[in-house]
């Protein structure tokens, strides 16, 4: 599902979701395709949400954010091993 679809039909929620079809560039990941997990009116259940799913399945590439975000370009971060944000 492309981001402006979830936007559509999950507006001013937070989502939890894996992202499917993605790619690094300039020090951004760039999402093109995700599959919704779960949708929050409040951040901290969308938080527990994907700090739980993050727990058990660590090699997912799981995020949440609220959809009135424009885009899903998120800014890599380094801490020794590749993180994003």
């Amino acid at each position: 599902m492309r981001w402006e679809e979830v936007q559509e039909k999950f507006p001013e929620e937070w989502v939890v979701f894996e992202a499917v079809e993605a790619y690094s560039q300039d020090g951004f990941r760039c999402i093109n395709s995700v599959n919704v997990i779960d949708c929050y009116e409040d951040s901290l259940d969308a938080m527990q949400r994907y700090k739980q799913l993050h727990k058990d399945q660590p090699r997912k590439e799981i995020y949440f954010l609220h959809t009135s975000r424009p885009d899903l370009k998120i800014e890599e971060k380094w801490v020794g091993f590749k993180r994003w944000r």
